[in-house]
């Protein structure tokens, strides 16, 4: 048995190595290294995919929320609503343009932003709400926009976990995740779902003023060369990631497939003990299974993942510690009290979930966690 990745880059490349060297060489031999034939060819196949007018790429999925929140107009002393559950740089991009998370918690069961206690702390300062597609499902986005029409405010979906999920809405319509709200956001760091090989990230809306507005705070604050209408930032996708992200956009509903049969055989054999809580999947939303993340109940993780680590599977904890409960927030002076999300810190578990695992991985794996749990 190979031995077992959380996330196994190098096999998954070299299934489509040819095609990933032959485009890396393609952009090396043109020269045209930033905003290339590539860079327009990329954005086109994402808007495609994602059926969205505008898709804006940038360097990074920090800098995709940086820039959507400049463009929604967000200034020192506003407040922008986030989930405390989740990684830092939704809420960090929030405090570094002076405005003020505001951190909610999430459903026990999704793990995704809590509707009531949203609508609980809209204040005249929101500004805006990021919710998060955690793990690679979508939060309850009719929920948000409905909160978010009746204050008037921006929705900015933080889809970095998510991209590819679908959300059916109650009228049984669907669209991608990253496409419902004001902007939609995306990291194409390595391990994500649909990733390149190195940073990038990329920003969506269906609003043609905020896709202007969006390109010319990613470049400079110009709209044309040497004219700058506002201060603005300088990320871009470089062509080369461009050029390997398009190869990879046309295998990623296949990868999410894998993802899904992996996460099935999971779900399926921990079905026969009541320690462990596999995902629970809405019935509003696909998963694309970023990450499979159980709940344990009466287990010692630091036990378990000291053994898993002995039998040679790696595990990791997204998230220990909530943001509204990090040393960088302090001076927020929040007093949050957001019980769900503190106790999901202390219960859950990420497992390997990736395109190339084996069943012969899958069973040891499992085999590995039940006979720690049943001995």
């Amino acid at each position: 048995m190979e031995p077992i990745q959380l996330v196994d880059l190098k096999n998954q490349y070299l299934k489509i190595k040819d095609e990933v060297d032959k485009a890396v060489i393609d952009v090396m031999d043109s020269c045209a290294f930033i905003n290339g034939p590539e860079v327009k060819g990329f954005q086109k196949d994402l808007e495609n995919y994602l059926d969205v007018k505008h898709v804006i790429p940038c360097a990074n999925g920090t800098d995709a929320l940086q820039i959507a929140l400049m463009a929604a107009g967000v200034k020192a002393g506003d407040e922008v609503i986030t989930p405390s559950f989740t990684y830092v740089a939704t809420c960090e991009v929030v405090a570094l343009l002076g405005a003020k998370p505001v951190f909610v918690d999430v459903y026990p069961d999704t793990f995704n932003i809590n509707i009531e206690d949203l609508e609980s702390k809209v204040t005249d300062k929101t500004k805006a709400i990021i919710p998060v597609h955690l793990y690679g499902q979508c939060a309850n986005m009719e929920g948000v926009m409905e909160v978010a029409n009746k204050h008037n405010l921006t929705v900015i979906e933080d889809t970095a976990q998510g991209i590819g999920a679908d959300y059916t809405f109650k009228n049984g319509d669907t669209k991608k995740a990253g496409t419902i709200g004001h902007i939609g956001c995306t990291s194409f760091f390595p391990s994500k779902n649909l990733g390149c090989y190195g940073d990038g990230g990329a920003i969506f809306t269906n609003d043609d003023d905020l896709a202007n507005e969006l390109r010319m705070i990613s470049n400079h604050g110009q709209s044309r060369r040497y004219y700058h209408d506002q201060v603005g930032v300088n990320s871009r996708l470089d062509s080369i990631q461009a050029a390997i992200l398009r190869i990879k956009l046309k295998h990623l509903d296949e990868y999410n497939k894998a993802r899904n049969e992996a996460a099935s055989f999971y779900t399926e054999t921990f079905s026969k003990t009541d320690k462990i809580v596999p995902p629970f999947v809405a019935d509003f939303s696909t998963h694309v299974y970023h990450q499979y993340t159980v709940k344990l109940k009466g287990v010692d993780r630091a036990k378990l993942q000291d053994y898993l680590q002995e039998q040679g599977v790696p595990s990791n904890i997204y998230y220990p510690l909530p943001n509204h409960k990090q040393k960088a927030f302090e001076h927020n002076g929040t007093d949050a009290v957001l019980p769900v999300t503190e106790q999901l810190g202390t219960e859950v578990l990420s497992l390997p979930i990736h395109t190339e695992l084996t069943n012969e991985q899958l069973n040891h794996i499992t085999k590995s966690i039940l006979d720690f749990i049943n001995q």
